[in-house]
């Protein structure tokens, strides 16, 4: 993969944070139709996120135990 669609994994993980967002926002602002950045896509592949249903709140998304381990070793925290 790319270091492009890389490092566009890593801003997809953080961007979804700790907690969840709601699948249509996540594909709105993530996925895309061009094959070189498969950014969604890749980070869905390596089950790097989950998708699961919040009764009452519809399909959301999650960055998986894999995914916070990956933002980890690969994006040093950020101080505020």
């Amino acid at each position: 993969m790319s270091d492009t669609v890389e490092s566009l994994v890593l801003d997809l993980l953080e961007w979804v944070g700790p907690g969840t967002r709601p699948y249509a926002e996540v594909m709105e602002a993530w996925r895309t139709s061009c094959p070189r950045l498969p950014v969604w896509e890749e980070t869905d592949r390596r089950g790097f996120v989950t998708r699961h249903h919040d009764p009452g709140g519809g399909a959301m998304v999650s960055v998986s135990p894999a995914g916070r381990e990956h933002l980890r070793r690969h994006r040093a925290p950020v101080a505020h």
